[in-house]
C-alpha cells in the first residue's frame, strides 16, 4: 500500500511541476500563450483529479468547485493591481509584495461577506 500512496503522491508532483515548469517556460517566448495557459483553471483541475482518485467523492470535488468560484473573485486584484505597479516603475518584489497583501486583504472581506450571506466557501 505504502509503495502505491508514494508513486501516487510523486506523480502528483511531477505532473503538477511539468505544468507549472510548462508555463514559466511558454512565458518566456510569448506572455500571450503563457497567459493563456496560466488563465486555465489547470491547478483546480488537477486538484479535482488527484481528490477524487484520493477520495471517490463526487460531493468533496463539488464542494471544493464552489469554494473556489467564490474565492477566484478574491484573487484578481492581483492581476490588476502588479501589472499596474510595474507600468509605473515600481521593482518587481515590491509590486509583487504589495499586490498580494491587497490580495490577502480581499480574500479576508470577500470570506467575511460571504459568511454574512450565509455562503460558505
Amino acid at each position: 500500500m505504502w509503495r502505491t500512496v508514494g508513486w501516487q503522491l510523486i506523480l502528483k508532483f511531477v505532473v503538477t511541476a511539468i505544468v507549472v515548469v510548462a508555463v514559466a517556460e511558454i512565458a518566456k517566448r510569448s506572455s500571450f500563450w503563457g497567459a493563456v495557459l496560466a488563465s486555465l483553471p489547470l491547478t483546480s483541475l488537477l486538484a479535482f483529479v488527484w481528490l477524487y482518485v484520493d477520495t471517490g467523492d463526487p460531493q468533496t470535488i463539488a464542494s471544493l468547485s464552489r469554494g473556489i468560484f467564490w474565492l477566484v473573485i478574491a484573487s484578481l486584484p492581483l492581476f490588476a493591481i502588479l501589472p499596474a505597479m510595474l507600468d509605473r516603475g515600481w521593482s518587481f518584489w515590491p509590486s509583487l509584495l504589495v499586490a498580494c497583501s491587497i490580495t490577502a486583504a480581499t480574500y479576508f472581506a470577500l470570506i467575511g461577506v460571504l459568511q454574512r450571506l450565509g455562503i460558505r466557501p
